[in-house]
C-alpha cells in the first residue's frame, strides 16, 4: 500500500469534515464569523495537501507497483471538489471589482434604517463605488411604472415573501411620507452569509419608481453576488408588475329609484 495514497484519502476526508463543520458553524451563528472562516481556510489547505499527495501516490504506484490507487483517486477527487468553488470565487474576484454594496441609484441610494443596527460594515453607500459599479454593471437601473405605489409595494412584498427572506421592516406608502420601503435579509447559498437588501418605492409623477440596494453585512468583496441579486430582484418585480391585473375603475352606485309623487 502506498503511504502517500493512504494519507491522501485521510487528509481529504478530514478536510471534508472540517469544511462541513465550518459551514454549520457559520449558518447557525454559534461562533463569530472570523474563526469559522479560518476553520474553512484550514479545510482548504488540507484539501490541497490531499490533492498533492494523490499526485505523488500516482507516481509511486506507477513506478513501484504499490497498491492504493483507489485511495489516491478518492483523495484527489475530494480535494479538487473542495477547492473547486473557492477557485471559482477567486476567478470572479480577479475579474470583478472589489465591491460589497450595489444600488440602482448611486446619487441617492436607498437607506438602511432598521438594518443599520445589525450591519457590521458602513450603512452609507461608499462614494468611491459609483464609478466602479457603472463600469462593471452598466445595465443596473431603476424601474418605472404607471401603476400606483401601493400596488407596486404589495407586489414587491409578494416577491420578497416568495424568496423567503427575513423582512426586517416594511413601510407602505402613506402620506405625508413620500417613500415606501422594504428592508430584508438574504443569505448566501453555501455559507449563509447575511446580505442586507432595501427596496425603495417612490411616487414619480403619475407613476412609481423602484430602486433596489443590496449590501454585504461584512465589508468584504462579494464576488458579484449583490449585483446578481439586485438584477434578479428587479426582474422578479418587473414580471410581477407586468403580469398583475389592472385595477378596475370604481363604478358609480346605481341611482335610487324615484318614488311617485303622492296625490293630494
Amino acid at each position: 500500500m502506498s503511504r502517500l495514497a493512504a494519507w491522501s484519502s485521510r487528509l481529504a476526508w478530514f478536510a471534508l469534515v472540517v469544511a462541513v463543520l465550518s459551514v454549520v458553524v457559520v449558518r447557525s451563528g454559534m461562533l463569530e464569523i472570523e474563526p469559522a472562516l479560518a476553520t474553512f481556510a484550514a479545510a482548504l489547505v488540507f484539501a490541497a495537501l490531499a490533492a498533492l499527495l494523490a499526485f505523488g501516490a500516482f507516481v509511486s504506484i506507477w513506478r513501484q507497483g504499490r497498491g492504493g490507487l483507489g485511495r489516491a483517486v478518492l483523495g484527489l477527487f475530494l480535494g479538487l471538489a473542495l477547492l473547486a468553488y473557492p477557485g471559482y470565487l477567486g476567478y470572479r474576484a480577479w475579474k470583478l471589482p472589489a465591491l460589497y454594496d450595489i444600488t440602482t441609484d448611486a446619487a441617492n441610494p436607498p437607506r438602511f434604517d432598521t438594518l443599520a443596527r445589525e450591519r457590521r460594515g458602513p450603512s452609507a453607500y461608499p462614494a468611491g463605488f459609483a464609478a466602479m459599479q457603472r463600469a462593471a454593471y452598466p445595465n443596473l437601473a431603476p424601474l418605472q411604472y404607471d401603476a400606483p405605489p401601493k400596488q407596486v409595494f404589495d407586489l414587491a412584498m409578494a416577491v420578497i415573501t416568495k424568496r423567503k427572506w427575513r423582512v426586517a421592516d416594511a413601510r407602505p406608502p402613506a402620506p405625508p411620507r413620500r417613500d415606501a420601503a422594504i428592508e430584508a435579509v438574504a443569505s448566501s447559498l453555501i455559507m449563509g452569509f447575511p446580505d442586507d437588501v432595501v427596496i425603495r418605492i417612490t411616487a414619480a409623477g403619475n407613476g412609481t419608481r423602484v430602486d433596489v440596494r443590496s449590501a454585504s453585512r461584512y465589508p468584504w468583496p462579494d464576488f458579484g453576488s449583490n449585483a446578481s441579486r439586485v438584477q434578479s430582484l428587479l426582474d422578479d418585480i418587473d414580471d410581477a408588475v407586468s403580469n398583475a391585473p389592472e385595477p378596475r375603475a370604481a363604478q358609480p352606485a346605481p341611482a335610487a329609484p324615484k318614488r311617485p309623487a303622492k296625490k293630494n
